[in-house]
This record gives C-alpha cells, structure tokens and sequence, in this order.
C-alpha cells in the first residue's frame, strides 16, 4: 500500500492566509488606483469650478461697462434733447443742425451698447451654469476619495489581523467611494445631503 503523507493543519493554515493577504494586497492596490482617478477628477472639478467663477466674474465686469457706457450715452442724449427743448429757438441753424446730429449719434451709441450687452449676459450665464455643475460635482469627489482612504486602511488592517470581517467593511467602502467618484464625473444621481 502507498503511503500518503497528510499535510500539516499549520502549514495549510499558513498558505489559506498567504493567498488571503496577497489577494488584499492586490484589492488595495485596485483601490489606490481608484483613488487616484477619484483625486484627479476632483481637483480638475476644483480647477474648472474656479476658472468658470473667473471668467463669469469677468463677463459680468464686462457687461457692467457696456451699462455704464449705455446709461452715460443715454443721460447725454437726455441733455441734449432739454438743450434743444430749451435752446433750439435760439441757436443758429448751423448750431441746431449740428446738435441734432450729436443727438442721433448718441442715441445710436446708446442702443449700440444696448445691444451688445446681451450676449455678454447670456455667456456670463452660460459660464454660471457650468461653474454650478462643476460645484455640484466636487462634494461627491470629496467623499468618493474619503471613503477610498479608509477603504485602503481596512484592506491594510485585515492583511495585519487575518481578519476577512474588516475586509468585507473595506470593500464596502471602496465600492461606495467609486459609486461616489464615478457620480462625481457623470452626475448621474444627486443625494439631497450633498
């Protein structure tokens, strides 16, 4: 009869949690991975969020001068219609004739701005628009990083305790944190806390 050597229970044991630990090692890996996607997208979510504020702020500078402009052609306009209201008897025909050509092209230069202001406006909106999406975007990067860290250190704490518990609560974690990142760069869902 062949003999048939039976395995230690111990060194069974010890190999169960080398597969284990190396199994986690390469999750936690994973999960650094994932993290750093998460971390880029929230700091260009940061950087655009920013940029889009600027730019807003600056289209807004610009509108208000286009008003500024406007209103100061229209208070002109206003003097010189009370001018001639008031005048225009009075002065020669040469003097009169001039006046009311100062006051078409005032006019003219107040609807200018006028109109030039508007598209100024809706860019100004436009860049508003996507600065609020951009915020929006930025709490769900935050937490979706967090909970990536901690998944990394109960992925560390179960290799250094054996214990697959605090493995399964890392998991968890990691998978909340890509849910979270993943939501951060499709806006798919928006939660009423965030």
């Amino acid at each position: 009869m062949a003999e048939v050597e039976l395995p230690n229970p111990e060194e069974i044991k010890e190999l169960r949690e080398n597969a284990f630990t190396k199994r986690i090692a390469l999750l936690t890996a994973v999960y650094a991975v994932f993290l750093v996607i998460v971390s880029l997208g929230g700091n260009n979510a940061a950087k655009e969020l920013s940029l889009s504020q600027q730019q807003a702020s600056d289209q807004w500078a610009f509108y208000q001068a286009k008003t500024m402009r406007e209103q100061l052609y229209r208070i002109e306009k206003l003097r010189l219609e009370d001018e001639l209201a008031e005048r225009g008897g009075s002065l020669l025909p040469a003097a009169l004739e001039h006046k009311r050509a100062f006051l078409e092209t005032v006019a003219r230069e107040s609807e200018r701005y006028a109109t030039e202001k508007e598209p100024i406006a809706e860019k100004a909106r436009h860049l508003e628009h996507e600065r609020d999406l951009f915020l929006a975007r930025d709490p769900y990067f935050d937490f979706g990083e967090v909970l990536l860290q901690i998944a990394i250190v109960l992925a560390s704490m179960s290799i250094l305790t054996h214990a697959r518990r605090i493995f399964f609560f890392s998991l968890v974690a990691a998978l909340a944190g890509v849910a979270l990142g993943l939501n951060g760069f499709f806006l798919i869902y928006r939660l009423p806390f965030f």
